[in-house]
C-alpha cells in the first residue's frame, strides 16, 4: 500500500515534536537487540525507547539502564506486564509475582510507565467475564507495589480480536473503569494506574473521542502505526504511519488535548515488511512518516 500521507492535521493541534519520537523495540527486534536499538535511536536523534522485557532482561537490567542514561534517552514504557488471567489459582500468583518483577525492571531503567496487556481467556475456558474480574484481581495486587516504586501501569486496550488470547479489556472505556475503581486518587493526585492508547488497537471506537477526553490525565502513553486495509496477518502486519486508514492527526489531536505532553512511540510487528528491512532505514522512515503522517 503507498502512503497516503495521513489526513489534514485539526486545527490548532501543533505539529509533531521531533524530540518527542520514541521507539518501541517490537518495531527492530527481528534485526536489532536491545543495545543496538538504544545506539540506534541515539544515532539517528531519537529521544525515546520503550523495550521488551525478553530484549532488556537478555542485555541484562543493569547494563541496559547504563546504555540507556549514557545515550540520554528517555525510556517512555516498558512492555510488558498484564497477562493475569490463568486457570488455576498457582498460575495466576505466578502471573503476579511476574508483574511484580516487571515493576523492578520498569523502575530499575527509568520507564515512565509498565504496559499492560491483561490477559485472555485462561486455557480451556469461555468465561469472558471471569477472565475480566481476574483481570482486576491481578492489577490490584500489583497496584500497591508499582505505586509504592513510582511506576504508573497503563493498561492497553487491545482490538476485540484479540479478547480470547492476549487481552480480555478490549475498549478504553473498559480500562478506564478499572483505573476509576483500583485508583480513585488518580482523579486529582498521582496517577498509578492509566491507559496506552495504542491507535492501532482503538481507532475503530465510535467513543474514542469521548474516552480520550475522560481519560485525561491517565493517558500515560500513545502508540502509533496504521492500519491496512488488506491486513494480511492480524498480529504481525502492522502498517507504518501513512501506510493506512487510521486518522493519525485526530486521534493525536484528541490526545494531546487532554495536556498529554509524552511521547509518540512507534510500535509495528510487520513480519512481511518492516521486520525484513535494515533497522536503520526503518528508524529513517520513521521519522520522515511522524513528522508528515502524524
Amino acid at each position: 500500500m503507498k502512503p497516503q500521507g495521513g489526513s489534514t492535521r485539526p486545527q490548532g493541534v501543533a505539529a509533531p515534536d521531533p524530540q518527542r519520537l520514541s521507539l518501541n523495540t517490537a518495531t527492530t527486534k527481528e534485526r536489532w537487540g536491545l543495545a543496538q536499538a538504544i545506539e540506534g535511536c541515539a544515532r539517528h536523534g531519537i529521544r525515546g525507547i520503550s523495550p521488551w522485557r525478553d530484549q532488556l532482561q537478555a542485555m541484562g537490567v543493569a547494563q541496559a539502564a547504563a546504555a540507556i542514561r549514557a545515550h540520554g534517552l528517555t525510556v517512555t514504557g516498558l512492555c510488558r506486564g498484564g497477562l493475569f488471567p490463568a486457570a488455576t489459582a498457582a498460575l495466576r500468583a505466578a502471573a503476579i509475582a511476574d508483574n511484580l518483577r516487571a515493576v523492578e525492571e520498569a523502575h530499575a531503567i527509568g520507564a515512565q510507565c509498565l504496559v499492560l496487556v491483561v490477559g485472555g481467556l485462561p486455557e480451556g475456558s469461555r468465561d469472558l467475564a471471569g477472565a475480566r474480574e481476574q483481570v482486576r484481581e491481578g492489577i490490584a495486587a500489583v497496584l500497591p507495589a508499582a505505586r509504592a516504586a513510582g511506576v504508573p501501569l497503563a493498561i492497553e486496550p487491545l482490538h476485540p480480536m484479540y479478547a480470547a488470547d492476549r487481552a480480555c479489556v478490549n475498549t478504553l472505556a473498559q480500562a478506564l473503569d478499572l483505573c476509576e475503581a483500583l485508583d480513585p486518587q488518580g482523579v486529582q493526585g498521582p496517577v498509578a494506574l492509566g491507559v496506552a492508547v495504542d491507535v492501532y488497537h482503538v481507532w475503530w471506537d465510535p467513543q474514542l473521542e469521548a474516552q480520550i477526553a475522560r481519560a485525561g490525565r491517565r493517558v500515560l502513553a500513545h502508540h502509533i502505526c496504521d492500519w491496512r486495509v488488506q491486513t494480511r496477518d492480524l498480529l504481525t502486519d502492522r502498517g507504518m504511519m501513512g501506510d493506512g486508514v487510521i486518522d493519525l492527526p485526530r486521534i493525536r489531536g484528541w490526545v494531546r488535548a487532554t495536556g498529554y505532553a509524552g511521547f509518540d512511540e512507534v510500535e509495528i510487528f510487520s513480519a512481511l515488511d518492516w521486520w525484513t528491512r535494515d533497522p536503520d532505514e526503518v528508524l529513517a522512515v520513521c521519522k520522515e512518516r511522524h513528522q508528515r503522517c502524524c
